[in-house]
């Protein structure tokens, strides 16, 4: 389903996000093949992508902290925004979740 907008004079396709995802992939699956809902969840930056994932790999902070070798605490503070994360706790998060390390960086970063 898609709407056509005229916005200055010009004309624009409105398209759903997770139509548009597919375009950008050559008209496959999102990046992970994560399902819709769950990108949708992370496009909207309501919070943090980490937390997101990890309740939907339906792990504990526990869990992933140890599972990337990160302290619980400082997996809270990266999944409250409290601290952006390095780049190498970024990555363990990533390869323990199971998804491409991008998909971790919130969109208003």
């Amino acid at each position: 389903m898609t709407d056509l907008l005229h916005i200055d004079g010009k004309p624009f396709v409105l398209v759903p996000m997770h139509e548009y995802r597919r375009l950008l992939n050559g008209g496959k699956a999102g990046p992970d093949d994560l399902p819709e809902n769950i990108l949708d969840q992370i496009a909207s930056g309501q919070h943090h992508p980490v937390k997101i994932l990890r309740r939907f790999r339906g792990m504990t902070q526990k869990q992933l902290a140890e599972a990337a070798g990160l302290s619980r605490p400082y997996l809270t503070e990266i999944e409250t925004g409290k601290k952006p994360g390095s780049l190498a706790a970024l990555r363990a998060l990533a390869a323990a979740l199971g998804i491409n390390p991008g998909t971790l960086i919130p969109e208003s970063e």
